[in-house]
């Protein structure tokens, strides 16, 4: 791909992650963008930055997934009245990026959907949490909304409200479904509920710090996030985790692919009136998280992952318990899969069911899991591996129905190949530190990146800092957000008892998303 080659001047990120960086004026930004979309590339990111207190104004950041890594575009934009054009018309998953860069810091694109996304009825309208003079602490009385939802019109048409609030225990989200019958026409969804302020909180934290509080912004991803966090400090400090660090960061991080695509498994099962499958794979997963917890310290290797290194070791003996484990799974595993392969009923609830169209992925630019079952060879692992990924050989698994049926066997596959690494991981383990000290940054550290390919996606972690070492900026930002919009598509078609079997299959994260 020709990308580098154009007008824009690119330099190399310092760190692990292949990644460049340009200052770009409005025409050179539609330039990037149109040539990352004609070259195959895709969205990975969209946010901002307030640069006044350092005599700038707003800086609106870019982040595309090229084929040497990264590339991110910054846009300088005035103190005042800052606006953009729109990029949805471009990339449409810019559209809610740029929603949510309005609600949090008052940048405007021209253009494009003007409804709120974080942004509920109780926050003032000139209340921009994110802008470095915002007192946040500040509480404001709660206040019914009537967002604008699309309406769909006609004989027959009925709206289904479903949440915010739901009958389990999932966070909250709102699905407004367009049906006639039972056949669904439209869904629209409405999130940021579970907005917590993360990214203003990140402004209080020092870089040794703040890999705890990435950690939590979705906590069945927490090693992805904490990795990416460190990843990007490191960046920052020029420090460089030992190898051993890397192997153990690598091995976290295929344990908790693991743990989730064998709850998943269990739940499609489930959903599918197939209790069996539940109960097994939860059977597994327990036993998965378990010998975690004894490992590491923590069920969800929870704060394992710090700044320079690793907080936890593996011992020989628990290196000879996890390759006897990965055996005992993949058996079963392959038994279980064999199961659902051959059931009539399961697949007749998988097959054909809330397709997401390879081509229409491409447009939504959808990463991560839920983009290979829809033929988008998307895997940080295998395309921008860093250490020890560049040793590993990871095998992309990718398929072109996308179904559930493909989503399925996506995770299925996937699941048998990251026990691979693991077993791979264990018994080539170098030796030597595990943690070396987070050097001080320097009086100019410009961004630091961290992009890692979670479970679900690319988690990407954008961080800026000041030379005594506190944060200025932390931009976490989850695969969520590009692969909700997909599932509005992938639903039309469908009948409405299904929607929880598709959503399911996808899987994403409200707490990601809404951070």
């Amino acid at each position: 791909m020709k990308l580098l080659d154009q007008d824009l001047s690119f330099e190399a990120l310092n760190g692990a992650v292949a990644a460049y960086a340009a200052t770009a004026d409005e025409a050179g930004l539609l330039a990037f963008c149109s040539a990352v979309k004609e070259s195959g590339g895709r969205l990975v990111a969209l946010w901002g930055c307030d640069e006044r207190k350092r005599g700038q104004g707003f800086v609106l950041n870019v982040a595309c997934g090229i084929e040497k890594g990264m590339a991110i575009v910054s846009l300088p934009l005035p103190a005042t009245d800052p606006e953009y054009p729109d990029l949805s018309e471009i990339f449409p998953a810019a559209n809610r990026l740029q929603r949510a860069v309005f609600d949090l810091l008052g940048i405007r694109a021209r253009g494009g959907d003007p409804r709120p996304w974080l942004r509920h009825a109780n926050w003032p309208a000139d209340f921009f949490p994110l802008r470095r003079d915002c007192d946040a602490s500040q509480r404001f009385p709660a206040r019914n909304e009537d967002y604008a939802f699309v309406r769909v019109e006609g004989d027959g048409v009925h709206e289904i409200p479903v949440g915010p609030i739901h009958a389990g225990i999932i966070e909250p989200g709102h699905f407004r479904f367009s049906i006639v019958g039972e056949k669904v026409l439209r869904l629209e969804q409405r999130f940021g509920w579970t907005h917590k302020g993360i990214e203003k909180r990140f402004e209080q934290m020092s870089l040794a710090d703040g890999y705890r509080l990435a950690g939590r912004v979705s906590g069945d991803s927490t090693v992805a996030y904490a990795w990416a966090y460190c990843q990007a400090a490191e960046a920052l400090t020029s420090t460089q985790a030992p190898a051993r660090a890397l192997w153990l960061r690598a091995l976290f991080l295929e344990r908790e692919r693991v743990a989730n695509h064998l709850g998943d498994l269990g739940y499609l099962g489930n959903d599918a009136a197939l209790s069996f499958g539940l109960s097994q794979f939860m059977r597994l997963k327990e036993d998965w998280q378990r010998l975690s917890g004894a490992l590491f310290g923590h069920r969800l290797m929870m704060d394992a992952i710090v700044p320079g290194g690793v907080a936890c070791d593996l011992s020989r003996d628990g290196g000879e318990q996890i390759s006897s484990q990965c055996d005992a799974i993949e058996r079963e595993v392959l038994i279980l899969k064999n199961i659902y392969d051959e059931h009539a009923g399961l697949q007749d609830r998988f097959l054909t069911t809330g397709r997401l169209d390879p081509a229409l992925a491409a447009e939504l630019s959808v990463c991560g899991l839920v983009g290979r079952a829809s033929s988008q060879a998307w895997d940080l692992r295998t395309q921008n591996p860093v250490a020890p990924y560049d040793q590993l050989e990871t095998q992309i698994v990718t398929h072109r129905a996308g179904d559930v049926a493909a989503r399925v066997a996506v995770r299925f596959e996937e699941l048998i190949e990251s026990l691979r690494l693991i077993r791979r991981i264990v018994s080539q383990l170098p030796q030597g530190e595990r943690i070396l000290p987070l050097a001080a940054p320097g009086a100019d550290t410009g961004m630091g990146i961290g992009w890692v390919e979670g479970w679900r996606g690319d988690v990407l972690v954008a961080l800026a800092a000041d030379p005594e070492g506190n944060i200025r900026r932390c931009h976490c930002h989850d695969p969520s957000w590009l692969i909700w919009p997909a599932l509005e598509h992938a639903i039309m078609g469908n009948i409405v008892p299904d929607f929880p079997l598709i959503n399911k299959s996808f899987n994403l994260s409200y707490s990601g998303q809404d951070s």
